[in-house]
């Protein structure tokens, strides 16, 4: 009986999830046509041209460019994780002069658009000789304005100063304190400015549009962009390899999504 009256929001439950992952099933059935077929109207059933598709992306070196995009990812996320936590920690549990100031414009680079700064940041890139290096790509997301404030958010409640002074009584050093004691109470909050990092970064289009000129240091985005010739944009190849590109998104996301939504509920209540 107690089931039966779960049965409406397992069935409400149902119908959003095929509604969310409908767009992605048609992604994947269009990836299985000629690229004009897609034209005459919406595909339900799997075509018979995938494997000509596949060979049309995987001949423009698609697997190192998937190399590429998910080294830098990573890279990027876990030094981000890394550093914000660090920051965050700081911010939160620390008194020093400059405190609120520092932390404040910290913020305020959160209202600067990326884009505004992107010619000095090219000079900038090629006055420290970086153009055409994965380096532009690495560096700039490390400092992430948003997971320091959502890091001192999260372990100014989560972690009671109470534990950090017992600490400090043991003799324990304040970088010993953070990596064994304060780390391991913020994995949820850990996990989720990771995945935010990893898809910030797998996702970039834009900085790698200017500062990559060689095709081998191509990401995912840029990869995509190339599939076609010079008179005719293969939208069916692309599709396919868009498809391909989501894999790692949905793995990642799908084995953190419990600590994804802990960290965004528990991140959200102020000190």
């Amino acid at each position: 009986m107690k089931y039966m009256k779960k049965i409406p929001l397992f069935m409400i439950v149902g119908i959003l999830s095929i509604i969310a992952l409908f767009p992605f099933y048609i992604m994947l059935i269009m990836g299985t046509y000629v690229n004009e077929d897609l034209f005459t109207g919406i595909k339900l059933l799997p075509g018979n041209y995938l494997i000509n598709n596949l060979n049309t992306v995987f001949s423009r070196s698609f697997l190192g460019f998937y190399l590429n995009s998910l080294y830098i990812a990573v890279v990027v996320s876990v030094g981000s994780t890394f550093i914000c936590s660090m920051a965050g920690f700081a911010f939160s549990k620390y008194r020093f002069k400059l405190k609120s100031a520092l932390f404040f414009f910290i913020l305020g680079t959160l209202m600067v658009p990326g884009q505004l700064g992107l010619v000095g940041f090219v000079i900038e890139m090629r006055w420290f000789k970086m153009m055409n290096t994965h380096w532009p790509l690495i560096l700039p997301p490390l400092a992430n304005a948003f997971g320091v404030f959502w890091m001192k958010q999260y372990i100014g409640g989560a972690v009671p100063n109470e534990l950090l002074e017992s600490a400090r009584v043991d003799g324990s050093s304040d970088f010993r304190t953070f990596m064994q004691i304060v780390l391991p109470i913020i994995k949820p909050a850990l996990i989720t400015i990771f995945l935010l990092s990893f898809l910030g970064a797998w996702n970039s289009y834009l900085i790698p549009l200017v500062v990559l000129d060689k095709e081998k240091l191509y990401t995912i985005p840029l990869s995509i962009s190339m599939l076609g010739t010079i008179h005719r944009t293969d939208f069916a190849a692309r599709i396919l390899a868009l498809a391909l590109s989501t894999i790692p998104i949905i793995i990642i996301f799908s084995t953190g999504s419990q600590y994804l939504i802990q960290g965004l509920t528990a991140g959200s209540v102020k000190e």
